[in-house]
C-alpha cells in the first residue's frame, strides 16, 4: 500500500504543482508584454489562460499533501524532522500562492483588460473623428490620454511597472519553496528508511 500511495503522491505533485510553477513563472513576462501593447489580444488571452491554469491546478494541488500524509502514515515517518519541515514549507508555499501570487495575477489581468478597453475606445474615437480635419488631433490626443489614465486608475497596477517585478519575486519564492520540499522528499535527512 505504501508504494501505491507514494506513486499517487509523486504523480499528483508532477501533474498538479508542475503546471502551477511553470504557468506562474510565465505570467509576469506575459503581463509586461500585454501592458506594453494593450491592443494585443493574443497577449491578453495568453495571460487569461496562464491565470486559469494557476487557479485550477492550485485547487488540484491539495491532493499532494493529502496523499503525502497517507504515504507518511503507511511508512511510519510522521514524526520525522524532514517530513515536518516539508509539511511546514508546503503550508508556506500554499499561503504564498493563495495570498500573494494569485491575487496579484488577478490585479494585473484586470489592468490588462482595462488597458485593452481604453485602447479600443481610443481607436474608435480616432476613427470617428477622422472626418473632421481640425478636430482630429485634439480629440484623439485627449482620448488617448484619458484611455491611459483610465487603465492605470482602474486597478492602480498599469501605472506601476514594479507590480510585475513583485509578482515575479513572489512566484520565485513559491517555486523555491517547492524545490526545497522536493529536495527534502528525495534526500530525507535523518530518515531511517534507507534513502
Amino acid at each position: 500500500m505504501t508504494k501505491f500511495f507514494l506513486v499517487l503522491h509523486v504523480l499528483a505533485a508532477i501533474v498538479a504543482v508542475g503546471p502551477v510553477t511553470v504557468a506562474a513563472s510565465m505570467f509576469p513576462p506575459g503581463a509586461r508584454r500585454a501592458l506594453a501593447d494593450p491592443g494585443d489580444q493574443r497577449a491578453a488571452e495568453t495571460l487569461r489562460l496562464l491565470h486559469r491554469i494557476c487557479r485550477v491546478y492550485a485547487g488540484l494541488g491539495i491532493a499532494v499533501p493529502v496523499l503525502g500524509l497517507a504515504t507518511a502514515m503507511s511508512m511510519g515517518v510522521l514524526g520525522d524532522a524532514w517530513l515536518i519541515a516539508s509539511m511546514a514549507l508546503t503550508g508556506i508555499a500554499a499561503a504564498v500562492l493563495l495570498a500573494l501570487v494569485l491575487p496579484r495575477q488577478e490585479e494585473l489581468l484586470e489592468a490588462v483588460e482595462a488597458a485593452a478597453g481604453a485602447d479600443a475606445t481610443t481607436e474608435v474615437t480616432a476613427t470617428t473623428v477622422t472626418s473632421g480635419t481640425t478636430v482630429t488631433t485634439g480629440t484623439t490626443g485627449t482620448t488617448g490620454t484619458t484611455g491611459t489614465t483610465g487603465a492605470g486608475a482602474a486597478t492602480g497596477i498599469a501605472a506601476n511597472p514594479r507590480a510585475t517585478v513583485r509578482l515575479a519575486m513572489f512566484t520565485g519564492i513559491f517555486n523555491l519553496l517547492w524545490a526545497t520540499v522536493t529536495i527534502l522528499m528525495i534526500v530525507r535527512p535523518g530518515s531511517t528508511t534507507g534513502a
